[in-house]
């Protein structure tokens, strides 16, 4: 014991006491020898321990035999240097050494190929205690591969977790982005909009497999979510209707806010095939929003309200035209009779307010104008020829709106199965003996 103690007393670098000197290659290459006691080796790392027999005699360091050449590699020589001298300090010393993420990762790695314990301890004690950076959380891994059961702590914040408590985080996560839970204060912009990109991301489908399970529980309360949104949007447009005590302003902000919500809910409930429930909801307070928003009282105003207006029925006319959603005919005429004539003249006059001033910032651009003109051609194709044809009709009373949706190849598509129909209609007829088939 009192050899030990004796032994601890000796400094690091002591030539005077040394017995044994460690040669490391420096970046450069060049050996560089550190004076250290095989007392202190031996106790503090078995790879020593193993190279320096307890019984060998003490004789000066600058004996060459009483030296240890260690293989390291260039990038590492820092890190085996500082584990040479945390080899003289006490374990409290140690722990109060560590500065950094990165330095203890180095000196982790070094720990583990020298085998010593006392230090790898204390790596591990910090690591644990620590945030990482996402390429330090890799560094980590990769060490703690090699130490087994000794390196749980480290690896208890990055372990999978139940189903059940992800399931769980998932809840809680769309209700907070769907502003369901009302026993809390009302969500900032930034909270709501971080909890939306998160529910996102745990229902993504990439390479892995997304985070979360759509069950039952997970449906009914996204479904509850939507539904809740919905009426928030009726009584927005309500309190807009009926003139009580807010200001303009504040009830625009309100109708942006319930719509840019639904907006973003068209992101996650088609990874539920849940769509349907948002085109019947969207469908049944279309005339509402309409006979709101195409008030007198508000043909110089609520910009923006009508723009996102029309990107919101923009995700119901693709998932209705490319038919994700499947219903029937007349559901179909009706909800495009109902925002066609809106979109067409919205179209217009967001572009003449856009020249009449460069900087009003409420316009449908590019890829939108492409997505709902493409969403309302396939629409338009699928729906029978003689609601085509009103379609056709209305389209093309209006030469000021004609431009815009382009439907000029469903136009030429109806022409050609129309002329086509008939030639199958004449050739029923002319055959002897077969009744007729009308397609009429």
């Amino acid at each position: 014991m009192e050899q030990a103690c004796s032994a601890k007393t000796r400094g690091f670098g002591d030539r005077t006491t040394s017995d044994v000197t460690v040669c490391l290659r420096n970046r450069d290459g060049r050996p560089e020898w550190f004076h250290c006691h095989s007392t202190i080796l031996r106790r503090e790392s078995k790879y020593f321990a193993d190279r320096l027999p307890e019984n060998r005699p003490a004789s000066p360091s600058h004996d060459t035999g009483n030296c240890i050449e260690v293989h390291c590699t260039g990038n590492e020589y820092d890190n085996y240097v500082k584990v040479l001298k945390l080899l003289y300090l006490s374990e409290e010393s140690v722990l109060d050494s560590w500065d950094s993420v990165k330095s203890a990762i180095g000196v982790l790695r070094v720990s583990v190929s020298l085998q010593c314990r006392s230090i790898i301890q204390s790596c591990i004690l910090y690591l644990e205690a620590v945030p990482w950076e996402e390429d330090e959380e890799e560094e980590i891994i990769k060490v703690a591969s090699s130490l087994g059961p000794e390196a749980q702590p480290l690896l208890a914040r990055i372990k999978p977790v139940s189903t059940n408590d992800t399931k769980n985080v998932f809840l809680s996560a769309v209700r907070f982005a769907m502003s369901v839970t009302s026993s809390v204060p009302p969500f900032t912009d930034e909270l709501k909009t971080s909890a939306q990109e998160q529910v996102e991301y745990m229902l993504l489908e990439d390479e892995d497999a997304p985070l979360v399970a759509v069950d039952d529980d997970v449906k009914s309360e996204v479904s509850t979510g939507l539904a809740r949104m919905f009426t928030t949007l009726k009584t927005a447009l309500n309190m807009l209707a009926s003139d009580v005590d807010q200001s303009l302003e504040a009830g625009e902000h309100q109708l942006l806010q319930s719509l840019s919500d639904l907006e973003w809910m068209c992101n996650i409930i088609p990874k539920m095939e849940m769509m349907k429930e948002f085109v019947f909801g969207w469908a049944h307070v279309s005339d509402h929003i309409l006979a709101v928003i195409q008030n007198e009282k508000y043909s110089s105003s609520l910009w923006s309200v009508k723009a996102k207006s029309i990107e919101v029925t923009g995700k119901a006319l693709d998932a209705i035209g490319y038919g994700s959603v499947v219903l029937p005919a007349p559901f179909r005429v009706h909800f495009l009779r109902t925002w066609l004539p809106y979109i067409r003249k919205m179209k217009h006059l967001l572009d003449l307010k856009s020249m009449e001033d460069e900087s009003f910032p409420y316009k449908m651009d590019g890829d939108l104008c492409q997505n709902v003109e493409g969403a309302i051609t396939s629409l338009v194709l699928a729906l029978p020829s003689n609601d085509q044809a009103e379609i056709f009709t209305d389209w093309m009373k209006k030469t000021e709106q004609l431009s815009y949706p382009d439907l000029s190849e469903a136009f030429e598509v109806w022409c050609y199965r129309t002329k086509a129909a008939k030639r199958r209609l004449m050739a029923s007829l002319n055959e002897a003996g077969n009744p007729a088939v009308s397609l009429g």
